[in-house]
């Protein structure tokens, strides 16, 4: 008998753009992909939950953040999201996306929101501190500044 493994990736990917106008001509001038994170207790939790049946808020459109912070600690499955003084963003127009057994979540920072280091990465069910982090990721991604556009796409894959 040979057993399953349930796998679960991630993929974070920041498109950076100089300002508002070559956001709007989707021209970044650079794209960086970050893999791997520790999925977070929290929010391990919240999809054990919903899985069930049990009381839980889900990951959709009109609760879904994306987040960044800028603390450089390393991830513990303990964390309860992000460490440090952070930015959540609402989700995009249409997203979350689900393609095959991928899910997508993206939001944009705009020229006058998280213009700090961008240090660590979540996705979240709601804003505020009652939110459920689903995962945490640090690392270091540079300093967004003011009148620069960065889009923040995270993807979780089960394989």
């Amino acid at each position: 008998m040979t057993e399953g493994k349930l796998d679960l990736r991630t993929r974070i990917m920041i498109r950076r753009f100089m300002d508002g106008r070559m956001y709007a001509k989707n021209e970044p001038y650079d794209v960086g992909v970050i893999r791997g994170n520790v999925g977070l207790n929290e929010g391990i939790g919240e999809l054990i939950n919903l899985l069930i049946g049990a009381a839980a808020s889900s990951f959709h459109s009109g609760a879904a953040r994306v987040g960044v912070g800028t603390a450089t600690n390393a991830e513990v499955a303990t964390q309860t999201g992000l460490l440090s003084a952070a930015a959540y963003q609402p989700m995009d127009a249409t997203y979350p996306i689900r393609s095959g057994q991928a899910v997508s979540w993206r939001g944009t920072f705009g020229g006058g929101l998280a213009n700090a280091a961008w240090q660590e990465f979540t996705v979240a069910n709601a804003s505020g501190d009652a939110a459920k982090n689903l995962f945490r990721k640090a690392s270091d991604q540079g300093t967004k500044t003011s009148g620069q556009t960065w889009e923040l796409t995270c993807e979780v894959t089960l394989t």
